[in-house]
């Protein structure tokens, strides 16, 4: 069985609920430091709290880019993820262009990508996730996105953004591994709330959790 500390060091702790308060964060950011979560993620509006708050710690701030329908323009995701990364964000889930994929305009759509990926030219140790929402895509569709992710240098791919339609599945999660292949990570996100949950996930490829229910899975844990 998994320890508390590795199953910890996987997961980015999670609130980017639009009505998520100072309080909501304060604690989420309490919980990570607590647990030795990977990351605390919020909305970018609370960025210099989470920064702030996490100073000393090995708690990463992630912040979204694009978030949560992608269709921003690459030039303004671009501009979002640089001002993060300078307001102290070491990791960035952005939403590719749905929109754009659907169409079949792949230039546009690692154009996009790229456009956030080159911001690591100033902040070589950025990470960037890119969250290709699983649950509007065909198979065949999410074997497109993940493939012009990888070819963008993105350094993960990730399954949804829990805020739309659809959640994790572990078929999804093992598709995009076989997709990606071993070097470039996966983060299943979107309705992972039990310890069984996450482990199946962890089995199917992934190496990254999203969740908001961190504490919950950690503490099924027994040590």
């Amino acid at each position: 069985m998994i320890s508390r500390k590795e199953l910890a060091k996987m997961i980015d702790h999670t609130n980017v609920k639009p009505t998520a308060t100072t309080d909501d964060i304060k604690l989420l950011c309490n919980e990570a430091i607590k647990y030795g979560f990977k990351c605390a993620v919020i909305n970018p509006t609370y960025v210099p709290l989470a920064v702030k708050l996490l100073k000393n710690s090995e708690v990463s701030v992630c912040s979204t880019v694009g978030f949560p329908l992608g269709v921003t323009l690459p030039e303004a995701k671009a501009c979002e993820a640089r001002i993060l990364a300078e307001s102290g964000c070491k990791e960035l889930d952005m939403v590719i262009n749905l929109s754009a994929l659907k169409s079949k305009d792949y230039t546009t759509v690692k154009n996009d990508v790229k456009a956030v990926v080159d911001v690591k030219r100033s902040y070589p140790d950025l990470i960037i996730k890119v969250i290709i929402e699983t649950g509007y895509l065909t198979d065949e569709e999410k074997i497109v996105a993940c493939k012009l992710c990888k070819e963008a240098g993105a350094d993960f791919v990730k399954t949804s953004t829990g805020l739309l339609v659809g959640k994790a599945t572990v078929e999804d999660v093992r598709l995009m591994r076989k997709t990606v292949g071993d070097k470039m990570g996966v983060k299943a996100s979107a309705g992972i709330r039990t310890l069984k949950d996450a482990l199946a996930m962890i089995k199917a490829g992934a190496n990254r959790i999203g969740t908001s229910t961190g504490v919950q899975i950690i503490e099924e844990i027994k040590e």
